[in-house]
């Protein structure tokens, strides 16, 4: 692979990944709260 391929690759998989530890923690720290609407 060229080298302008293999630092795309990384940067697309530091994205992916940094996104999505990113959100984990995010909702690791404040999970969501469920509501009841309460609509019986």
């Amino acid at each position: 692979m060229t080298p302008t391929a293999l630092t795309m690759m990384i940067i697309a998989m530091l994205t992916l990944w940094g996104g999505l530890l990113t959100a984990v923690v995010h909702l690791l720290r404040t999970p969501e709260v469920v509501v009841d609407e309460g609509d019986d």
